[in-house]
């Protein structure tokens, strides 16, 4: 598996850009859209802690484990969230999408297939990964049945597995899509896609 790169992953309604330092203004405007950092299931930055978000986020990049981008609106040119790989793994051909969050205007629409799509697309056919895996809190029902509506096979639930931003400790369902499943599972999306157009 090659080594994810920054890199733009476009569709005709959306990019993916990658992440840095100048889209703390944006990421904050997006996280107001349905003030997202009460969430207690997402890590969604609070007021005042984007630019450590972002900066933790492109710490990752420069240590090689992540790849952070913000999603924008082709149309508007605003950004509406973020998006990450997260525990890149080329040696097992594996990484990680997730920390995943967008403005409430734009949940329960095209935009979570689309960046999924892009990312997949992406993983599988450019970086040659071999499995593609995400992760959520046990409690974050929204996002498990977002992922399963991917076409992504549940793998299990490690519990007591992560701190959560109230200091609880979460347990996390784990999911994953292997690369021999990747075609079914485009051709399904492009179709629920051409669909809601």
């Amino acid at each position: 598996m090659q080594k994810p790169e920054p890199v733009t992953l476009s569709s005709a309604s959306l990019r993916l850009e990658p992440l840095a330092a100048d889209h703390v203004a944006g990421l904050e405007a997006a996280a107001r859209d349905g003030e997202l950092w009460n969430l207690r299931v997402t890590s969604v930055p609070a007021p005042g802690e984007t630019a450590a978000y972002v900066a933790a986020a492109l710490k990752g990049r420069q240590d090689g484990h992540m790849l952070p981008f913000v999603v924008v609106d082709v149309a508007s040119g605003r950004v509406i969230g973020s998006t990450r790989y997260h525990d890149i793994v080329p040696a097992v051909e594996r990484l990680e999408i997730g920390y995943t969050w967008y403005g409430k205007s734009w949940q329960r629409t095209h935009v979570n297939t689309t960046a999924k799509l892009l990312l997949m697309q992406h993983a599988f056919e450019t970086l040659g990964a071999q499995l593609v895996g995400w992760r959520t809190d046990n409690y974050n029902h929204a996002s498990q049945r977002a992922i399963e509506r991917l076409g992504a096979r549940k793998d299990g639930v490690l519990r007591h597995h992560a701190l959560r931003r109230d200091g609880t400790v979460r347990d996390t369902v784990m999911y994953s899509l292997a690369a021999g499943e990747w075609r079914e599972v485009k051709a399904h999306l492009q179709y629920q896609l051409a669909r809601e157009r």
